[in-house]
């Protein structure tokens, strides 16, 4: 069964309604997942490329938007509040290192 792109085995899932229900609930929010942390390490990358091409307004911009879907990420439930936090303060320490 190929449903958003994930090749999934069905074998081993169980066969009353509710499990079914739980079992296709994961693999949408597997798939969510994935591509919520795929657009995170793209924004982390443009972020660094950024800053070490010494393009601060353009880092600047990047970090308002990355700082905007890590929120997002904790909404929904993706990373921990405490991750996000911790990512969060950590580019704005480097960015501000990298202005001084």
């Amino acid at each position: 069964m190929l449903e958003l792109g994930v090749l999934e085995v069905v074998d081993n899932v169980a066969s009353h309604a509710s499990a079914l229900k739980a079992h296709r609930q994961s693999v949408n929010n597997r798939e969510r997942n994935r591509q919520f942390r795929a657009r995170l390490r793209g924004a982390l990358k443009s972020i660094r490329t950024a800053r070490d091409g010494n393009d601060l307004a353009g880092a600047r911009g990047a970090l308002k938007d990355t700082i905007s879907l890590i929120d997002k990420m904790t909404s929904k439930g993706v990373i921990h509040r405490n991750a996000a936090s911790r990512y969060k303060s950590r580019l704005t320490t480097r960015l501000k290192v990298k202005a001084a």
